[in-house]
């Protein structure tokens, strides 16, 4: 195995230093700190001076919501809820009603802990469409599941592209994981030989890369529920998690991708990439209600350590 300067090294898990992965509540509050800033001045503000809450403030509401990239559905379905009941609602106390509400929705998926069995292979089948960090997050999960000392194996299932297969390498090299490439082979095949040696070798974690590919390609769908089937038949009892990495800055585009990449591979979960970039994290909301699937892995940063778990509690407790 090669570092990143391509220089031999061990894969032992000695060589790497222990990290911890859970986001502090003042990391996560600067994580959200654009989000959070948005919600400040656009949406709590609006009960401020009001002596009840009409129609003109609903409106707005609906409004600003759509804007924070909360989803057409989930807006609507809030504020259709605070249309009912505002004479029960008094105008400076919006953001106390919003706080009970969006703490309702990220209760909607359940757990928001990587489902993972010990002593077992755990399989993750990671998707997404092109730039939303797909390659980064299986880099810094292998990084992780080997500072936790665990035999990590990745499939490069985006064949599509040499560059793609190049760059997973370089990233399983940094962080001491092992790859199954076949350049230009078909990606059902590649998933199916990965899945072999990880069965066969003891591996406890296959991460199983996928191509970028664009979600209103049908035919891209169509191979990438190939792959599904390979999965389902070689090693069902063995998919820990299906997820979907999202870039935070798309927007309510990430629920489009959302709905289609789900319908393709029964997804299980987000990973959500470039938090800290936006002021739009409004779409974790949208992704619980809409699709039932839980935020569990959020990027914060360049560095390897900088994929964390996700809290559902604190990040309401961060926004508010």
């Amino acid at each position: 195995m090669f570092n990143f300067f391509g220089k031999k090294e061990e894969n032992k898990p000695e060589n790497i230093q222990k990290e911890a992965f859970g986001i502090s509540f003042e990391g996560l509050k600067q994580a959200v700190s654009k989000t959070s800033e948005f919600f400040s001045s656009n949406i709590f503000s609006l009960g401020v001076g009001k002596e009840e809450i009409d129609d003109d403030m609903l409106d707005l509401l609906e409004e600003k919501l759509i804007r924070a990239d909360l989803g057409v559905n989930t807006t609507v379905y809030v504020v259709d809820k605070l249309r009912k009941n505002k004479n029960q609602t008094r105008p400076d106390k919006l953001n106390e009603y919003l706080k009970t509400e969006f703490t309702e929705i990220m209760k909607t998926p359940g757990s928001y802990n990587l489902n993972l069995k010990e002593g077992q292979l755990n399989i993750l089948l990671i998707t997404g469409v092109n730039g939303s960090g797909k390659t980064t997050l299986i880099g810094k999960l292998a990084y992780r599941f080997r500072l936790q000392g665990k035999k990590v194996l990745v499939a490069a299932g985006d064949t599509f592209r040499a560059a793609a297969e190049e760059q997973l390498e370089i990233w399983a090299n940094r962080a001491g994981a092992d790859i199954v490439r076949q350049d230009g082979a078909d990606p059902a095949s590649v998933v199916f030989d990965a899945i072999k040696k990880a069965r066969e070798e003891n591996y406890d974690i296959l991460l199983i890369d996928t191509a970028g590919r664009l979600h209103n390609k049908f035919n891209l769908m169509q191979e990438l529920g190939k792959i599904k089937k390979v999965i389902d038949k070689e090693a069902s009892e063995y998919l820990a998690e299906s997820i979907l990495v999202l870039d935070a800055t798309t927007g309510q585009n990430g629920l489009k991708q959302a709905e289609v990449f789900k319908e393709a591979v029964n997804l299980t979960c987000v990973g959500l990439t470039k938090l800290d970039g936006t002021a739009k994290g409004g779409v974790i909301f949208g992704i619980a209600k809409e699709f039932n699937l839980p935020v569990k892995l959020v990027g914060i940063g360049e560095k390897m350590e900088d994929l964390r778990d996700f809290n559902a509690d604190d990040f309401i407790e961060a926004l508010f």
